[in-house]
């Protein structure tokens, strides 16, 4: 058992932590002794986490844990590595997402992912938006949309202006917003973030983070981050993954952000947290 916050050193992050929500939440999405391979690697070992509907769910752990891994099986972004294989369950409102019957595309269109890096398409700030929600048959006002998901994205002010721009003549913050809105236009219920701010300077992470609290009233979010501060700063629930004896990734625990950095019920836990290793 863990030992108490009053014996052990906590990292300065628990000031601006968010308290745990008091309502019960709805599991928006169940993860059923998920297993990762690639090729003869086992990548990811009997994963079982509930994910809360309108929540920030943050995952840590050290590198090659399998958090990024776990994030890829989500919105089956695996599905495009030849040599994955995945086992188990994903349960979105009770549907198993790699069911046989199961479309990927649409998979991807309810759960939208943004990745470490900015990567806005070459093409006008405008059309960066409009690109995900005319593929996938959206017959509405398109300038309508756009503004709306700029809007969302907290961008809407800083390009009204030049929507015929590229994409790519913003600074990097403003690409990470501007795929964030990309994201948004094809009306996700889950949005996916692979370290969304580990490229960015302070300030734009901050404007980030600011951005997910917001987006949290609408959307479920799940953030991979190696950023202490950042999971305590903005989620609910903390997740944290380890490495097993064959270096496969374990999910060690999991529970209200608070808990976990204050009281954690894990040794690994509380020496992770502490920084006593990885």
């Amino acid at each position: 058992m863990a030992a108490s916050a009053a014996e052990v050193r906590i990292p300065e992050v628990t000031a601006g932590m968010k308290s745990a929500a008091e309502a019960p939440s709805q599991t928006i999405l169940d993860l059923r002794n998920l297993n990762v391979h690639y090729g003869t690697f086992h990548a990811v070992q009997d994963v079982n986490l509930a994910i809360p509907k309108n929540r920030i769910t943050a995952f840590i752990g050290p590198s090659g844990c399998g958090k990024s891994t776990v994030l890829r099986c989500i919105n089956r972004m695996n599905d495009l590595v030849p040599s994955a294989r995945v086992d188990g369950q994903i349960l979105y409102h009770g549907t198993d997402l790699n069911g046989a019957n199961v479309d990927p595309v649409e998979v991807r269109r309810r759960i939208g992912m943004v990745f470490q890096r900015p990567n806005p398409f070459p093409k006008s700030i405008f059309e960066n938006v409009a690109w995900g929600a005319r593929i996938n048959g959206y017959k509405g006002n398109m300038a309508e949309l756009v503004e709306r998901c700029l809007r969302q994205a907290a961008l809407w002010d800083e390009v009204k202006d030049k929507l015929k721009q590229s994409g790519l003549s913003l600074s990097g913050g403003q690409q990470q917003r501007l795929c964030i809105a990309r994201a948004l236009a094809t009306s996700p219920e889950i949005i996916l973030l692979d370290e969304p701010a580990s490229a960015l300077d302070p300030i734009s992470t901050l404007k980030i983070e600011d951005l997910l609290r917001e987006l949290q009233a609408t959307y479920t979010i799940v953030i991979v981050t190696h950023n202490m501060q950042q999971a305590a700063r903005v989620s609910d629930q903390t997740v944290f993954y380890s490495l097993g004896e064959s270096r496969q990734g374990i999910l060690v625990e999991s529970g209200p952000t608070q808990k976990v950095f204050t009281n954690p019920s894990d040794p690994r836990t509380e020496a992770y947290i502490t920084g006593r290793f990885g």
